[in-house]
């Protein structure tokens, strides 16, 4: 069975609809929550499942190459397959990237390729998307490269734009999908079941 380690940086919604899931059906075995800070949601969660946990500062090291270093030796140790990115806010050189190409899926709150890349995280999305006067949002889980939030698509799923939405209120129905898109995804990817070339991507 395939070792995740999950990566969170809040309170980890994301993280636990993966856990939930997993406790329904078996798929995967969480091997590690890696997080970006102490003091976090997520870390209630692991500590309540008895999954370990790292927690990653950047405060407590020289630069972000040597922490992604530190922390690779960990994921060694744990003898982990894939890398969930579930509301990961630290930067990832692509070093770190290139040594687990392919082996790295994030969960972004939108339809990819709209409304992402630098600077388009959490709130700031949603407002985005109701600023510009989208009449579509959505999720999206993708692969991870040296381009942020610009991997190859795994699979979308798309919501609607209420004329009275506030940004708080579009985060909370893309988070229902989120929660439904994540784990379907990361179940499919510790089966063998997502097929990958180039920017293309099949689920079987």
């Amino acid at each position: 069975m395939k070792r995740i380690a999950v990566f969170a940086s809040g309170g980890g919604t994301d993280f636990q609809s993966i856990i939930d899931a997993n406790e329904k059906e078996k798929f995967c075995e969480i091997a590690l929550l890696i997080a970006s800070k102490e003091g976090i949601g997520a870390i209630e969660r692991a500590q309540k499942y008895g999954i370990c946990t790292g927690v990653f500062t950047k405060n407590d090291y020289p630069d972000i190459e040597t922490l992604y270093k530190d922390l690779d030796k960990l994921l060694k140790e744990k003898c982990v397959d894939y890398i969930v990115l579930a509301g990961w806010l630290k930067i990832i050189p692509e070093s770190f990237i290139k040594a687990y190409e392919d082996r790295i899926i994030n969960i972004h709150p939108s339809l990819i390729p709209a409304f992402c890349g630098a600077g388009y995280y959490g709130l700031k999305v949603h407002k985005a998307v109701i600023d510009y006067g989208a009449k579509v949002s959505g999720c999206t889980v993708h692969f991870v490269n040296e381009i942020p939030d610009g991997g190859a698509i795994i699979a979308q799923k798309s919501v609607e734009v209420k004329a009275d939405d506030t940004p708080e209120s579009l985060q909370q129905r893309v988070l229902k999908e989120e929660h439904k898109l994540l784990p379907y995804c990361v179940k499919k990817l510790c089966e063998d079941k997502i097929v990958k070339q180039g920017r293309k991507v099949t689920i079987k």
